[in-house]
């Protein structure tokens, strides 16, 4: 994928958050952050939670969330 290519056009991925990683399912090159609606980059998505299944685009983001939700018990 270049992203310098005149015919580039962003798409939303699908992805399973696991644990340590995740998986793609449907190829794109971002996800959007659950509370706050922005992008997030692959290459760039570092916060996620596996239980809610939800990508997040920064700690502040993540700790919102963590507010919202507390604790998920596995």
């Amino acid at each position: 994928m270049n992203i310098f290519d005149k015919s580039f056009s962003p798409s939303e991925a699908q992805v399973r958050y696991l644990d340590a990683d995740y998986v793609v399912l449907r190829p794109g090159s971002f996800v959007r952050c659950a509370i706050t609606g922005v992008p997030i980059a692959l290459d760039e998505l570092t916060y996620w939670n596996v239980d809610r299944q939800e990508p997040y685009a920064n700690a502040d983001a993540a700790h919102e969330a963590y507010k919202r939700y507390g604790i998920s018990s596995r």
